[in-house]
């Protein structure tokens, strides 16, 4: 029973900080009559395939916008009036349909859609989810992630949009908690899992515009979380899984696709405390050695330390150490002396048989001994680097690799 004296609930102002960092059917489901809606261009749109509303990117982020503190009032996933209005529209997605009906869905299925433009005058507190119920709406999406028959590219793209949408709710309310905190760092996750299964999906362009979106928007969900434990950390305390997350935009760096402020000046913001955990330290670490072209000590320090999470960020950059292995032996060997494939499968962890493969991708020439497969060495030969694009990937060949992603936690 509720407590009849408990106190409204008031959200914490975290403007004020200053920050540097930029299913089942309803039974009694009755279907509604025709509401008195504005007309729609595309009444017929669907999002039960990738549609081409992510690809947008002149979107408004509420993040950068003033809007009066307000407390959602909103007891469901989705708003009464946005469900009837996108069944009479036919715009729910295959999540939200009830027995595939396009126009028919439930209060436990509808999620609510994230709204590129949005004024403060357009917003009302039933319209916004509180706090509990947002929480309850991200466990219910992350739930869908592992659990669809369908291609992982449709899961995500309606993961990815309700979690915006999420994030919008969250953005109006200027709630500063351990619980929201959470939510963020769940946000995150959702953002560095996908990026790793929308790089392994194949090279069509709906999963690499997915990608770069996916890409984009966990940049922007980090920079939140960073603005929320700073908030934190001047009330409270350092959150117990701040260096962890810090580590993950570090990683984030190993690529050219990253062009923000030199990392410099963003270590200067860290607390010393966080930048001498293990987590940052070893973030550091393999960047020193990606930069200095360090392949030995980048592969085996990825092996011994990455996390799960750690290592869905590193792999897109084990094969551009390996193919540096690969051109510095290939010029730097014997050529009458191949070097053998069983030695190369150890430096590099990779199957013997993978090595064979990739040293054939990069256009190396393999001899076939009595004493075994070896790599020959070539002064002319130039290796073209690999691009950083959807390629042909071989996970290290470790044990307890293996065993991370078998026991992958959910998020």
């Amino acid at each position: 029973m509720a407590d009849s004296n408990r106190q409204p609930y008031k959200p914490i102002n975290r403007r004020n900080y200053s920050s540097s960092y930029s299913s089942s059917s309803h039974s009694n489901y009755t279907k509604p009559r025709r509401p008195n809606y504005p007309h729609h261009s595309n009444p017929n749109s669907n999002r039960s395939a990738i549609t081409s509303s992510n690809s947008s990117r002149n979107y408004t982020e509420l993040d950068n916008q003033d809007f009066p503190t307000l407390v959602g009032t909103c007891p469901f996933m989705c708003p009464v009036e946005e469900r009837e209005r996108r069944e009479w529209l036919r715009d729910l997605a295959v999540f939200e349909r009830i027995h595939g009906d396009p126009a028919r869905t439930s209060p436990t299925l509808a999620v609510k859609k994230f709204c590129r433009t949005i004024s403060s005058k357009d917003v009302k507190a039933s319209d916004v989810r509180p706090v509990p119920v947002l929480e309850e709406t991200l466990d219910y999406l992350l739930s869908l992630l592992h659990s669809s028959d369908l291609p992982f590219e449709v899961v995500h793209d309606f993961i990815f949009d309700r979690i915006r949408s999420i994030r919008q709710d969250l953005s109006m309310q200027n709630v500063v908690s351990d619980q929201v905190i959470h939510m963020y760092e769940r946000m995150v996750k959702f953002h560095i899992i996908s990026y790793y299964h929308l790089r392994k999906s194949g090279g069509t362009p709906a999963a690499a515009s997915l990608s770069h979106l996916n890409l984009e928007q966990l940049m922007k969900v980090l920079t939140t979380l960073f603005n929320l434990y700073e908030a934190h950390r001047a009330a409270h305390s350092v959150c117990r899984n701040e260096a962890e997350f810090y580590s993950f935009y570090l990683l984030l760096h190993l690529g050219s696709h990253n062009q923000g402020e030199p990392l410099s000046l963003w270590f200067r913001r860290i607390p010393s405390g966080i930048m001498k955990s293990k987590e940052i330290c070893f973030a550091r670490a393999l960047l020193r050695c990606y930069r200095l072209g360090n392949y030995r000590r980048f592969i085996n320090i990825t092996e011994k330390e990455a996390s799960f999470l750690q290592n869905c960020l590193i792999e897109p950059y084990i094969n551009e150490a390996r193919v540096l292995a690969l051109s510095c032996i290939s010029y730097g060997g014997y050529k009458l002396q191949p070097y053998p494939l069983v030695y190369l499968s150890k430096l590099l962890m990779m199957k013997e048989s993978e090595v064979e493969s990739l040293c054939i991708d990069c256009g190396l020439e393999i001899s076939d001994g009595e004493t075994g497969k070896g790599l020959i060495s070539t002064k002319e030969l130039v290796i073209v680097k690999q691009s950083r694009g959807f390629q042909k990937y071989y996970p290290i060949h470790s044990e307890r690799i293996e065993r991370l992603f078998t026991e992958m936690s959910d998020v």
